[in-house]
């Protein structure tokens, strides 16, 4: 298991934040899963249903976007899966990597679930989760 952490600043103070990426099997198939969410307690424990409607939410989410990619650049054959807790944060997520996609793109392939498929990541569609890796260079 992996963890960043970083604090929101904004009308509602400080408030710590952690990214964490944990080790998941599937089929077989080793995978990390991306949880992200507010600091319970000043604990390691996150609360990824926290609404810390802080006004700061563009940054949250290019701060998480370099988390992936430090992450994948220390471990580039691993795989990496994100889905919110609830459906809006699954499109919040989304619009996060839309609005970062010009930085994702030349180093990650990310895929979009829709309808049970894994299909290549295009802007303006649902999707249900995310699944990314690090481009061979």
């Amino acid at each position: 298991m992996q963890t960043f952490e970083f604090e929101s600043e904004g009308p509602n103070g400080k408030i710590r934040k952690i990214v964490r990426f944990s080790p998941e099997n599937a089929d077989g198939v080793t995978y990390f899963n991306i949880a992200f969410g507010d600091a319970i307690d000043g604990a390691e424990t996150l609360n990824d249903e926290a609404v810390s409607d802080n006004k700061d939410t563009v940054k949250i989410l290019a701060t998480v976007a370099a988390t992936v990619m430090e992450f994948t650049e220390y471990f580039p054959d691993i795989m990496l899966y994100a889905k919110g807790s609830t459906p809006g944060r699954t499109r919040l997520y989304q619009m996060g990597i839309a609005a970062n996609w010009d930085e994702i793109e030349p180093v990650l392939k990310v895929y979009g679930f829709k309808e049970g498929k894994w299909l290549q990541f295009r802007k303006n569609i649902n999707y249900e989760a995310f699944l990314a890796v690090r481009k061979k260079t």
